[in-house]
């Protein structure tokens, strides 16, 4: 009987979820049954792309960013003790789900709760080091402390120079077995012509989401290319709507998603690691927006723009007229790695 292996991605953005598809799609190749678990969008997404595959809710840790950036940290630190109460209702959860289901194995996306003792468990971050401004050493603490109770921690980049997630993913921890397995992108690059002269693409927590979409579809107003727009919103059945040059979709699974992307000249989004991941596979041209408050994404953005293959701006400061410096960018590309998936499965075929 094939090992059945819980794939539990996190729900804050899409992201986690989506970059858990190329995994999924590695278990069924290697003869291990994946049976998924998040919760809201990201488990409606995860339905969607795999509507033949067993579907559990977890827990909600129902987490949501401040609309004021300088207070981000702090609301955070509120919901804390909400968030570790989450979290041992997760692993109750958890529990529960490898009686009852049968599971021989968990690979967690970011899900500080999806472990047990009995089992192989994994934790996939590009977070080795959590960046939050002053209290960066603590914040990180605390999240090694976590990965400790898995027995190892995947990280979706290359462990050389060059690489994706810089100071985030390459750190010294000494007590924690970290495999670098390569970026992680449901997307493959292929050569189609240009049809959108932009696509915007968002994703990430409310309210920030809407208020980032709000912004975009005013400056839209104004621009006289083609635009494609995509709000980042799971909801029951897809919707497209045209208003003049701009067509606006709720949300689009991969397929449709890649395609998308590979027809678009630039494209605007979040930098999510993801994100980054995903439009380095297709080696695409981009303008970054980070959620306000967000460290990891602003940092992210700092560097690819230092780097001068993406520019950016922070949300406040965005107008058209910034699409003006991408020409003069690189642009992110491909690393060619691929990952091993057959060795980096054994640990669940061998207990």
């Amino acid at each position: 009987m094939n090992k059945r292996i819980l794939v539990a991605p996190l729900n804050w953005g899409l992201g986690h979820a989506t970059r858990c598809i190329p995994i999924i799609n590695a278990l069924i190749e290697n003869k291990l049954t994946p049976v998924l678990a998040s919760d809201g969008m990201a488990l409606e997404l995860l339905k969607k792309e795999f509507p033949d595959l067993e579907h559990l809710e977890l827990p909600a840790y129902n987490v949501t960013y401040a609309k004021n950036r300088h207070v981000f940290k702090l609301k955070l630190l509120l919901h804390a003790p909400k968030l570790l109460k989450v979290v041992r209702a997760e692993k109750k959860a958890i529990k529960q789900l490898i009686e009852s289901k049968n599971i021989h194995g968990i690979i967690s996306d970011n899900r500080f709760g999806a472990y047990n003792s009995s089992i192989p468990s994994v934790f996939i971050t590009h977070q080795l080091q959590v960046l939050s401004g002053s209290t960066t050493w603590i914040s990180t603490k605390l999240h090694l402390e976590f990965i400790k109770k898995f027995n190892e921690c995947w990280v979706p980049d290359v462990q050389e120079t060059p690489n994706l997630s810089g100071e985030l993913s390459h750190v010294n921890t000494e007590d924690i077995l970290i495999k670098y397995i390569g970026p992680l992108s449901r997307f493959s690059r292929k050569d189609t012509p240009i049809k959108n002269d932009l696509m915007v693409l968002l994703s990430g927590p409310e309210p920030q989401r809407t208020l980032l979409e709000e912004k975009l579809l005013e400056e839209l107003k104004h621009f006289s290319g083609t635009v494609l727009f995509v709000r980042g919103v799971v909801e029951e059945l897809q919707t497209i709507e045209k208003i003049d040059n701009l067509t606006l979709y709720n949300f689009m699974t991969s397929s449709l998603l890649e395609t998308s992307l590979s027809e678009s000249k630039l494209i605007i989004s979040r930098s999510g690691y993801t994100t980054i991941m995903d439009l380095a596979k297709l080696g695409k041209q981009a303008f970054f927006i980070p959620t306000p408050g967000q460290f990891e994404q602003e940092y992210l953005a700092k560097r690819l723009d230092y780097q001068k293959l993406v520019p950016s701006c922070k949300q406040e400061n965005f107008s058209l007229s910034k699409l003006e410096t991408a020409s003069k960018y690189n642009g992110l590309s491909d690393f060619e790695y691929h990952a091993n998936y057959s060795k980096l499965f054994s640990l669940f075929k061998t207990k």
